[in-house]
C-alpha cells in the first residue's frame, strides 16, 4: 500500500508526533508500504491560514500518489490534509495527539483553565480565531475515514463539544517500550517538561524550589540525560498521553504526574500525582518522594511494571482500523 504521513515535525525536530511519524514510516517500510512524509518546513515561517493553504497544494503530488493518508493532528496538518482527501476520495486517518485550541488559548490568555474544563467553562471567552480554530476542527474530524484516540479521557473531553457521536472513533494507545539501561543518579534532579509552555505549569515548580533540568536537545541526546536523573515530574494543567512519563518508565525512573491526563487506567498503580493548581500539594509530594525509603518504593514499582506496546504493533493496528473504514 502507499501511505501518505502528514505531521507538523519531524526529526531532527523533537516532540511526540516526530517520533511518531519516524517510527510507523519505518515500520511500515519493514512490512513492504510505500511511505512518504510530508511535513512543515517554510510553514513554520508563514501566518496561519497561508501556511495551511501552501501545506495543502505542497501534499497534492503525495495525496494522488497515496491510497491512505495519515494524519497526525487535527488542525494544523489534519484540515489541509482532509480537504484534499474529500477532493481526491482519499482514506483519511486523524490521530488526535494533542489539544491544539486548548493549548494556543491558554498561553494567548495566561487562564490556567484545566483541559477537561475547557470547553464546558470559558467558551464565551475565545477570540474569533480560537472560534473559527473550533469549527475547522469540528469539520475536519467530521470529514475524515476514522479518528484514533490514545486516550478515552480525552475522546470523552471531546464527545460532547465536538459531537463525536457521529464520528468513526477507534483507540490505539501510545507507545510503551522495553526496558532499557538506566543509571543511579548522582542528585536528587529532576527531569520536567521540555517546552516552557504557560500549560505546562513549571512556575510552580519554581515556587516550591524544586531542581529541575530542562533540555531542548535531540531525543536521542535527552534519553541519555533521562538514563541518568533522578525522577521525572510533570504538573501540567492536561497531559493526554505524555511521552515524558512513558521514557521514564522505559528507564525505571519514578515520577511525579499531574492529575490531569489520561493514562492513568494504565499506570494507575505505579504513578504519584499531584493536583496542578495546588502548590502545597506539589510541595508535600516533592518532601515524601524525597525520603529515600519512600523514593526506592515508587523505583521498584516502576521497575515491576513491564506492560509494552510496541512500533510494530501500533502499525498493524492502525492497518486494521484502515481496513475497517
Amino acid at each position: 500500500m502507499r501511505i501518505l504521513i502528514t505531521t507538523g515535525v519531524y526529526p531532527p525536530a523533537i516532540g511526540g508526533p516526530a517520533q511518531y511519524a519516524k517510527n510507523l514510516k519505518e515500520e511500515w517500510e519493514r512490512t513492504d508500504h510505500k511511505v512518504k512524509v510530508k511535513t512543515f518546513r517554510l510553514e513554520h515561517s508563514l501566518p496561519s491560514g497561508v501556511r495551511h493553504f501552501y501545506f495543502f497544494l505542497k501534499i497534492l503530488p503525495a495525496v494522488l500518489w497515496s491510497e491512505f493518508i495519515f494524519a497526525l493532528d487535527t488542525f494544523s496538518v489534519g484540515w489541509p490534509a482532509t480537504s484534499a482527501a474529500k477532493i481526491f476520495g482519499k482514506k483519511i486517518i486523524i490521530r488526535t495527539g494533542g489539544d491544539f485550541l486548548w493549548e494556543g488559548y491558554v498561553e494567548r490568555s495566561r487562564d490556567k483553565v484545566l483541559l477537561r474544563d475547557f470547553y464546558k467553562t470559558i467558551r464565551e471567552t475565545w477570540s474569533w480565531k480560537e472560534r473559527l480554530i473550533f469549527k475547522i476542527t469540528k469539520w475536519t474530524l467530521h470529514h475524515v475515514s476514522a479518528v484514533i484516540f490514545s486516550t478515552k479521557w480525552q475522546r470523552d473531553i471531546w464527545s460532547l463539544p465536538y459531537g463525536l457521536e457521529r464520528v468513526k472513533v477507534f483507540f490505539v494507545e501510545n507507545y510503551y517500550g522495553p526496558k532499557e539501561e538506566s543509571f543511579k543518579p548522582t542528585d536528587k534532579e529532576f527531569i520536567a517538561s521540555t517546552r516552557p509552555l504557560v500549560w505546562k505549569n513549571l512556575n510552580v515548580l519554581k515556587e516550591v524550589g524544586v531542581k529541575i533540568h530542562l533540555e531542548n536537545s535531540p531525543y536521542e541526546e535527552f534519553m541519555g540525560k533521562l538514563a541518568h536523573t533522578y525522577a521525572v515530574i510533570l504538573v501540567s494543567l492536561g497531559d493526554i498521553s505524555p511521552n515524558l512519563i512513558l521514557d521514564a518508565i522505559r528507564y525505571n525512573k519514578p515520577f511525579i504526574i499531574t492529575e490531569e491526563n489520561g493514562l492513568m487506567d494504565r499506570i494507575g498503580g505505579i504513578a504519584l500525582t499531584v493536583n496542578p493548581k495546588d502548590v502545597e500539594d506539589i510541595k508535600n509530594k516533592i518532601l515524601w518522594f524525597s525520603d529515600e525509603e519512600n523514593y526506592m518504593t515508587q523505583v521498584e514499582k516502576v521497575k515491576n511494571f513491564n506492560f509494552t506496546h510496541s512500533w510494530g504493533e501500533i502499525a498493524r493496528e492502525i492497518i486494521e482500523i484502515w481496513k475497517k473504514v
